[in-house]
């Protein structure tokens, strides 16, 4: 009977350590919550994509219909990041490169999208590019100039950006896919690049099939 009473004591006891690992890992459950109550109302949403003027990292300027018929799998960046954007830009290139080569360019666009336009120049895009195997373009990189567009833009898909007082920004992040009628249609969890990937792929042979 004191076996049992231990056991379920240590029990209890490594319940009661999960929990309060997870209440300090997500800022008193906050983070979590916060987290998941955006990306369920942006599902619910499905925003569109608005009316902006991109700048690419060739210096070309058009609006988001250039990708009219395509999917669009965008993340959003800073290119002085030297935190989470790095990781996210890699992982990106790790959905790029499992996906089927004969939907790329063709049926699905890529996009990384920078918040912070005054210092990401489509010079500094085009180098910061190469660092993740960007081609540049069935991949790209641009800003948004306008900031009322850009600030728009954040908003509808729930992009928090917060600057401080040295030039970088705290900032949440995800994959973000958008359909060919310029709709968000689902937020992906940016770590977690084989089931990213497994998903777009799916969409995209649905698709596929679905035009034969």
């Amino acid at each position: 009977m004191m076996l049992k009473n231990r056991t379920a004591l240590s029990s209890l006891l490594v319940l009661l350590f999960g929990v309060v690992l997870f209440y300090i890992g997500t800022d008193g459950f906050q983070a979590y919550t916060a987290e998941t109550a955006r990306v369920n109302q942006l599902m619910e949403d499905k925003p569109q994509f608005p009316d902006v003027t991109l700048e690419d990292n060739k210096a070309r300027k058009y609006t988001f219909s250039e990708f009219e018929g395509k999917y669009v799998f965008i993340t959003f960046l800073y290119t002085a990041c030297g935190t989470v954007c790095p990781e996210l830009e890699m992982n990106m290139f790790g959905v790029y490169d499992r996906l089927p080569e004969e939907y790329i360019g063709k049926d699905i666009q890529f996009l990384s999208i920078s918040f912070d336009p005054d210092r990401d120049d489509p010079e500094t895009l085009d180098s910061y590019r190469k660092m993740f195997k960007s081609d540049g373009e069935t991949w790209r990189m641009a800003r948004i100039t306008d900031k009322d567009e850009l600030n728009e833009l954040l908003d509808r898909f729930g992009v928090t950006v917060i600057p401080d007082n040295n030039g970088n920004f705290a900032h949440n992040s995800a994959f973000y896919l958008v359909n060919p009628q310029g709709r968000l249609i689902d937020v992906m969890d940016y770590k977690r690049i084989e089931e990213a990937a497994e998903q777009v792929t799916s969409i995209l042979d649905d698709e596929a099939g679905d035009e034969k």
